[in-house]
């Protein structure tokens, strides 16, 4: 049996994965992630498959449970929103305007994502799990404009002073 996002419970499989290691293969490579108690059903490969992520089965794996990572990749792919198709054209939106290299925040700790929520005061539903506040985290992370130049510039004095952010209250003001 399986809770309401497809994932099996801890009462479905109470020694599922103890010892084993993650069924998938991400992008040709083998995960080498211990397994947790969540199984790759044949809804979660639907899942995947719709979502276009490069994962498959090993089918040398005696099992079909995954780690808590791939499974957090696959409640993150599923719980983004579906733009309308007169959005996929309008080059403002942020998924259009962000040219950058890609963040992975699910590296964070939850308590790092849930400072962040609060510093810039983003909404968010109640409950969120580590993926999808790092979700929304990106999302948000990546709409903050960014004047690499000055960035830059401000980073290499810096670094060539030995100076901290604690010293940042002096830039600009001495003589």
């Amino acid at each position: 049996m399986s809770n309401l996002n497809g994932f099996s419970t801890e009462d479905d499989s109470r020694d599922a994965g103890h010892g084993q290691i993650c069924c998938l293969v991400d992008d040709g490579d083998r995960c080498s992630r211990m397994a947790g108690n969540a199984s790759y059903s044949k809804r979660i490969q639907k899942t995947v498959a719709q979502k276009k992520l490069k994962l498959n089965i090993d089918h040398s794996a005696r099992h079909i449970y995954i780690c808590d990572y791939h499974k957090g990749v696959i409640q993150s792919a599923r719980s983004k929103r579906k733009r309308k198709l007169s959005d996929e054209d309008d080059n403002n939106s942020p998924d259009h305007d962000y040219d950058g290299p890609e963040v992975d925040l699910l590296g964070l700790q939850v308590n790092t994502l849930r400072r962040y929520k609060r510093h810039y005061k983003l909404q968010t539903r109640p409950g969120l799990n580590k993926a999808q506040l790092a979700e929304t985290v990106s999302r948000h992370f990546k709409t903050i404009p960014v004047q690499e130049k000055e960035c830059l510039t401000f980073f290499i004095y810096m670094i060539k002073n030995h100076k901290s952010k604690f010293d940042q209250k002096h830039f600009g003001h001495d003589s």
